[in-house]
């Protein structure tokens, strides 16, 4: 299973950014994907995450800036990032919680994260 994110950059305080994430291998089935965050300094946090139902999950100090949308059946994940600010500047993670037809247990995978800056 391998999680590919893209899309991380240098963004003004004001800018928007779009993070991507694809997942790939065989042999299991996405019920949740999201991204997280971890800025210097500080424990890595959730951002957003939507599960195979469509039900949507945003961190309180998103209010409303940023947009998740989640195809489980192309098994990506976006994450539209607006009205940035200089504190969320972060290395983001792109995350997803599988379960494996294989051996039957859920487990946790996580992207090779993607540096977001914001300059004031």
């Amino acid at each position: 299973v391998q999680l590919q994110a893209s899309g991380g950059g240098l963004v003004q305080a004001g800018g928007s950014l779009r993070l991507s994430c694809g997942v790939s291998g065989s042999y299991f089935t996405i019920k949740v994907m999201g991204w997280y965050r971890q800025a210097p300094g500080k424990l890595r946090e959730l951002v957003a995450s939507v599960d195979n139902r469509q039900t949507f999950s945003y961190a309180d100090s998103m209010n409303g800036r940023f947009i998740i949308s989640g195809d489980f059946a192309k098994r990506t994940v976006d994450l539209e990032m607006n009205s940035l600010k200089p504190e969320d500047t972060a290395v983001y993670y792109c995350h997803a919680n599988m379960f494996s037809t294989m051996t039957a247990i859920n487990g946790d995978h996580w992207g090779q994260g993607t540096q977001v800056t914001v300059s004031s």
